[in-house]
């Protein structure tokens, strides 16, 4: 009995190996975050995006997390291009990263390719374990 389940545990293993990557899973894997300029430099204004269905991993547990990343900036000479930043946002998926460390990634590569005027980055985690975690970074010129 035990060879036979061992058997069909080799069996599954090899067939995951086999398994064709999905296109969605491709464009996850190759995407870089991309801007365009900032056509409206007459005045200030702000951008917010939502990103409602933001999930990682836990670290310690290996459990997923799963939160609403707000992204607020104002433009100064560039702006995110939206697949890009959907894509980037869908590639932390499966890594394993602490909620603080995520929020503070993010807001570097935002800024790193936008430098902005001014973001903010507020990942607001569902509640695990009794409690609500929100955490909060900003950079400003």
């Amino acid at each position: 009995m035990l060879d036979s389940q061992a058997h069909l545990k080799r069996l599954v293993v090899m067939a995951l190996k086999k398994k064709k990557e999905l296109y969605g899973e491709r464009a996850i894997a190759e995407n870089r975050l991309e801007r365009f300029e900032n056509r409206t430099k007459v005045r200030r204004y702000e951008i917010e995006f939502t990103c409602p269905e933001f999930t990682c991993v836990c670290p310690r547990s290996g459990f997923p997390d799963f939160a609403t990343i707000y992204i607020r900036y104002v433009p100064d000479q560039w702006c995110v291009e939206l697949k890009s930043l959907k894509l980037y946002i869908n590639g932390f998926r499966d890594r394993k990263v602490f909620h603080e460390d995520v929020t503070n990634e993010i807001l570097d590569d935002l800024v790193g390719l936008l430098n902005p005027h001014e973001i903010e980055i507020k990942a607001d985690f569902t509640v695990r374990g009794n409690i609500h975690t929100v955490v909060t970074a900003r950079h400003s010129k």
